[in-house]
């Protein structure tokens, strides 16, 4: 895997960073710890998930052997969800993991790749299947889906619920999927290449027309879009119109001219949040070139008649849609940029940043910390000394508003959490988590998040309880007081003794702040006044004359040395009408008493 250093700037002043800079405003490419090329968007569920090909280190030709999946609810921060599939999947193949596509189906999740047949020794498509977004995919057929020497698949499902699979180099064709979406119906079907349908090529008598590979194909508005890279070498992309799936098809001219360093570019465009999006590769990146591409993203708007207008590549990339949570768990692999760290899997599952070097940091864009934050925490490992997150804002040498310290933990895959105060956190800022200690690999980081602000819309009142017991009562028995003998965060904790039941605890009521079927996210620093129990958060509803139990968070054991934080996100619903909603802390034996301090629903 290569260690990159980026100096975030303009496209024609990246080179590897000597220093780190003041400011870091590139966002494009969105992918900067590896090589990724053919991006293909999926909107599902709020989110884009993109699939990329991973061009490898150093490469001489399309030497590639997987594909990575990543997503982002903001268009800046990406999340890195590893590699979901590779060639290995496909136990027929054994080259090229080239440009693929996924698209959703039935609760399931269709990839479509090209790929060389090892019995062949020919290119065919391949289909992988999974029931998540992110994977993992498998090999839906054991074979290949069709194979004729050609690659680039698009699929695209019309509103009939007829889908269509797309394909080619040098030539386009098409075949219509059945339901399954693993086969089709009928034979393959060329589609003829005219200079009315696909543009003029001069100086090539043997492709007189201007498609190349890559197509897209979608519907918006009633008109069918094919977009393609065009021409070579280098390509731009191109795209024809037609009233129907197969055409016939008429030339409309450029959407992005030939720019950037990779002779290669590959379209992919969605519509997101009221905004429509072009995603592309380039070769942006140190190191960066026809064969160790990058994928970017820009925003467009179409012309009043359908039409696409010309888009240029730009360091800026697309603006962000929103602000980050901070007062939920978020991936140390999300990110808008970085300098230094890569990402692995996770042995606690999912992916961490990892190689992390005295110096390097992470940017997290427009992070939205509304009155302010009190706290941070981290989720580390690491087989030396560890050393320090430094939580800056707006720059790697911006103002530091807090230090965490990261120990040995005795492996990279043995994980802890640390904690510590940050002050003058408020309103909406670039997040930089800046690494610092001695020589060589420092730590891992696997997920981080903040306590004690309100502005991720905390349903509670004083939850940083600063203002003592005000809002708090006692869910059955137990004296609850305010303690300056303890917090996690400002001044003052909660402190519960007397208890004479598990379920017992500090507890405050939500009856009018909740919404039926939502999704909520929940936060809380506890402590044990003696004893080592097992801490969880639980909410009590009573609808229709009947109460139900949700958990909140699950159990986690807390001891009298520091502070364990509880995490977790819950659906609450209920059938008729809610007459009571109690959030409590309690624990799953025992009558220890605790202090909770920072806690947030959202």
């Amino acid at each position: 895997m290569m260690r990159m250093r980026w100096l975030a700037g303009p496209l024609a002043l990246l080179c590897v960073l000597t220093a780190a800079p003041t400011t870091a405003r590139a966002d494009n490419p969105i992918v900067q710890t590896i090589y990724t090329a053919d991006p293909a968007p999926l909107v599902y569920n709020g989110r884009i998930y993109l699939y990329t090909g991973h061009d490898e280190d150093g490469s001489t030709y399309f030497t590639m052997k997987q594909w990575r999946v990543y997503s982002s609810a903001d268009l800046v921060n990406w999340t890195d969800h590893g590699s979901a599939l590779s060639l290995t999947t496909f136990a027929w193949a054994d080259a090229n993991a080239w440009a693929g596509q996924v698209v959703a189906r039935n609760g399931r999740f269709y990839w479509y790749v090209p790929v060389r047949n090892r019995a062949t020794g020919g290119m065919a498509i391949g289909v992988a299947v999974a029931d998540s977004p992110t994977g993992p995919f498998a090999d839906a057929l054991g074979r290949p889906l069709v194979e004729n020497g050609e690659i680039d698949p698009t699929v695209f499902v019309d509103d009939d619920g007829q889908a269509y699979l797309y394909w080619g180099n040098p030539r386009l064709w098409y075949v219509r999927l059945n339901a399954d979406m693993t086969s089709f119906s009928g034979s393959p079907t060329q589609i003829p290449l005219t200079t009315s349908g696909f543009g003029t090529r001069t100086g090539d008598a043997n492709r007189p027309t201007l498609y190349e590979e890559g197509p897209w194909v979608y519907k918006r508005g009633g008109l069918y879009y094919n977009v393609f890279a065009a021409k070579c070498c280098s390509e731009f992309i191109g795209y024809s119109t037609a009233p129907g799936p197969t055409g016939p098809w008429t030339y409309r001219g450029t959407v992005m001219p030939t720019q950037g360093s990779s002779f290669t570019n590959h379209p992919g465009v969605i519509d997101f949040n009221g905004g429509s999006y072009f995603f592309y590769h380039n070769g942006a990146l140190p190191g960066g070139g026809g064969y160790t591409r990058s994928v970017a993203v820009e925003r467009f708007a179409y012309n009043g008649d359908g039409t696409i207008p010309a888009i240029n590549m730009t360091a800026a990339g697309a603006p962000q849609v929103g602000t980050l949570n901070p007062y939920v768990r978020q991936e140390a692999e999300t990110m808008a940029w970085e300098s230094g760290v890569e990402t692995e899997p996770a042995g606690e599952g999912g992916v961490n940043v990892g190689w992390i070097e005295n110096g390097d940091w992470i940017k997290v864009k427009g992070v939205a910390f509304g009155t302010g934050a009190t706290s941070f925490s981290a989720r580390v490992a690491s087989a030396t000394s560890g050393g320090r997150i430094e939580v800056r804002l707006d720059a790697s040498n911006g103002p530091v508003a807090g230090t965490c310290t990261v120990p040995g933990t005795g492996g990279w895959q043995t994980w802890t959490t640390v904690s510590c105060g940050v002050s003058g956190v408020t309103g909406t800022h670039d997040l930089y988590l800046r690494f610092a200690g001695g020589t060589g690999t420092l730590f891992n980081v696997n997920w981080w998040q903040f306590g004690g602000g309100s502005g991720g819309g905390n349903l509670l009142t004083n939850g940083t309880m600063e203002n003592g017991t005000t809002g708090w009562t006692t869910f059955g028995s137990g004296t609850l007081s305010a303690s300056t003998a303890v917090a996690h965060g400002g001044s003052r904790s909660l402190s519960i003794t007397g208890r004479t039941a598990s379920w017992n605890g500090p507890a405050q009521d939500l009856t009018a702040k909740l919404s039926n079927g939502r999704s909520y996210a929940t936060t809380a620093w506890v402590r044990s006044q003696s004893g080592n129990p097992s801490a969880k958060m639980t909410l009590a509803l009573t609808a229709g004359g009947t109460t139900s139990y949700v958990a909140l968070t699950p159990a986690a054991s807390v001891g009298t040395g520091g502070w364990t934080l509880l995490f977790g996100t819950a659906a609450v619903s209920w059938t008729g009408t809610l007459s009571a909603a109690t959030l409590y802390v309690e624990t799953a034996a025992g009558t220890d008493g605790l202090y909770v301090d920072d806690i947030a629903i959202q």
